[in-house]
């Protein structure tokens, strides 16, 4: 089901998430390239447990991550599930 854009901004948009062009959007910083990758992979990890998988960008010590439905065209609850728990595998990192 899609959640609405002030719902969005209540759930995680004090967390550094975007909305924008139908997706959440955010980067992240990290050490080096190694650091991302490693980070990355904890993201692919987590992903396929939620079955909800997210675009990624990655510039060597910058990652930007892109969550959205395809199949119904906008933010569902399992995309802000996803953003908070690479939220959390980012802390952990």
């Amino acid at each position: 089901m899609l959640i609405s854009k002030d719902e969005i901004q209540k759930s995680i948009s004090n967390k550094g998430w975007n909305y924008d062009d139908k997706k959440l959007k955010k980067s992240y910083k990290l050490k080096n390239f190694s650091e991302s990758m490693k980070f990355v992979n904890e993201i692919a990890i987590k992903a396929d447990t939620l079955n909800h998988h997210p675009e990624i960008n990655i510039n060597f010590n910058q990652v930007e991550l892109k969550i959205g439905s395809v199949e119904l065209n906008g933010v569902t609850t399992k995309c802000v599930n996803l953003a908070l728990q690479i939220d959390k595998l980012y802390i952990s990192s």
